[in-house]
């Protein structure tokens, strides 16, 4: 199967499908925010300021870290050049940031952003795909995908050059390559964490406990999807960088749902005023 990027051009305007998820995802997840703080009977306006926070910190930091890994800080003022697990970061840093400001406990926000954050990762990864970056490595499967116009073309040029990539002999490097639609396998699996962080939203365990359930699933899955993606930033033997974060993830996650697995005395302070109960309409 061939697929084109969704590019929309409107005289000196150009809107990529990876914009449109992008705007997808934060808004998706700032409307499950929103369900679950009118749920637990406080201000629904609160998801916007973690929504806001987490674009600027997001940006920043898969800017940051992209230029970093690949030691091109000219990519800082350029389109593309994000790195999930930079924005990843950088967007946590400035939830916590908003929520200190804003005197909001660090496990409430926790607890709060699990199943927004495995939603709109999931949304965002369709972004991915319709811009046709992130793909995976040439396969011969029959759901396998061409990107002729991907970031970059999925040509064996670009694989062999770019990510390493053993051809079988007689390739010619114009070749259009089918690839593993990683992009895809990530959307179903974060979709499914979903679905399971969902349905635990209303346990009983410790404040934090479900975030916890969004680390380890959000490691795994990635760690799992590395084996399958075109990458040059193999550091030991088959593992990428993102491997090795994806575990780090996971086992903090582990962490999170041991040590949060019994019930406590945590309670949203008074003073969150940006969490004051909702008044009735």
């Amino acid at each position: 199967m061939t697929v084109y990027p969704l590019i929309i051009r409107a005289g000196p305007l150009m809107i990529t499908g990876y914009g449109i998820m992008m705007m997808a995802a934060f808004l998706m997840a700032g409307w499950v925010m929103q369900h679950e703080l009118r749920r637990r009977g406080l201000k629904e306006d609160y998801a916007a300021d973690i929504v806001v926070a987490a674009v600027i910190g997001g940006i920043i930091g898969g800017k940051l870290w992209y230029a970093a890994l690949y030691r091109d800080w000219s990519t800082l003022f350029s389109r593309g050049g994000l790195v999930w697990y930079g924005g990843f970061v950088g967007g946590v840093l400035a939830v916590m940031l908003n929520g200190w400001r804003r005197k909001v406990p660090l496990r409430f926000s926790m607890e709060l952003t699990a199943p927004a954050l495995a939603v709109g990762y999931a949304v965002g990864r369709v972004g991915c795909f319709l811009v046709q970056d992130d793909y995976g490595v040439p396969t011969s499967l029959p759901w396998g995908m061409r990107f002729p116009q991907g970031w970059p073309p999925s040509t064996a040029q670009n694989l062999a050059r770019d990510f390493g990539v053993t051809l079988p002999s007689g390739t010619q490097p114009t070749d259009v390559l089918a690839v593993q639609p990683t992009q895809l396998y990530e959307v179903a699996l974060m979709l499914l964490a979903f679905w399971w962080i969902w349905r635990l939203r209303t346990h009983q365990r410790a404040a934090g406990w479900l975030f916890g359930w969004y680390l380890l699933l959000a490691g795994i899955e990635r760690f799992l999807v590395e084996f399958l993606r075109a990458k040059d930033d193999r550091f030991l033997g088959p593992l990428t960088i993102a491997q090795g974060m994806s575990l780090a993830i996971a086992l903090v996650g582990v962490g999170m749902l041991v040590r949060w697995r019994r019930p406590d005395a945590f309670m949203v302070p008074a003073d969150a005023t940006a969490l004051r109960p909702a008044t009735a309409r």
